[in-house]
């Protein structure tokens, strides 16, 4: 099972909830582009919070220096993404794939995230409750339904907003995956406390 894992923005929580499903499935791990934080990327954070052995992170396909859209940090770092560069890692295991920002940040001046989503793929989309959150994140999976792509749910992330969770739900038909609350720090522990919870549900994904 290839699983995408994208957010309706930046800053909602990918990070998180891709090690948390990672940790639940014994995944191997690989962010596609990377940019910025080269020294603290998401690969090394991952790394950080799981504690399976199991787990392979696999190499960015690009690191970028500056945090920044990809393909205005690839510019200044005088690159172009070639998505036919950006191949999934060989693998027997599950793979967990972390996009980067929201499904149409682009890459370059033609190819955005979404472009990365092949068709064995199966994305789940991680909400934050934010003034303007239920329009991304319906947006969001509008866009993914109307190219086809395989949505397999939703993560939500930080302060639990009942009425913004629950007309989310109703209005996609989509299965709710976990929700991850905004904890005062995530380690090890809180990561496997999540993975615990997510298991059962991510499982029956396949």
């Amino acid at each position: 099972m290839k699983l995408f894992i994208t957010g309706i923005s930046t800053d909602v929580g990918k990070t998180i909830a891709s090690a948390i499903i990672t940790e639940a499935l014994e995944a191997d791990y690989w962010k596609p582009v990377q940019a910025g934080d080269l020294d603290n990327s998401d690969s090394h954070k991952i790394k950080k919070y799981i504690s399976n052995t199991t787990t392979v992170i696999h190499e960015n396909s690009y690191q970028l220096h500056t945090p920044a859209s990809p393909h205005f940090a690839a510019q200044l770092d005088g690159i172009t993404i070639d998505l036919n560069k950006i191949v999934a890692p060989t693998t027997k295991n599950h793979l967990v794939i972390e996009g980067a920002g929201g499904i149409f940040v682009p890459l370059n001046e033609k190819d955005c995230v979404i472009d990365l989503i092949q068709k064995d793929y199966k994305v789940i989309v991680v909400s934050r409750h934010y003034l303007g959150s239920i329009n991304h994140t319906l947006l969001t999976i509008e866009a993914l339904q109307n190219r086809n792509i395989k949505l397999a749910g939703i993560v939500f992330s930080g302060d639990e907003n009942q009425a913004t969770e629950s007309i989310i739900l109703n209005k996609t038909g989509l299965k709710c995956i976990g929700r991850i609350d905004q904890e005062p720090y995530f380690d090890q522990n809180v990561v496997k406390y999540y993975a615990d919870l997510f298991r059962e549900t991510i499982l029956s994904l396949a």
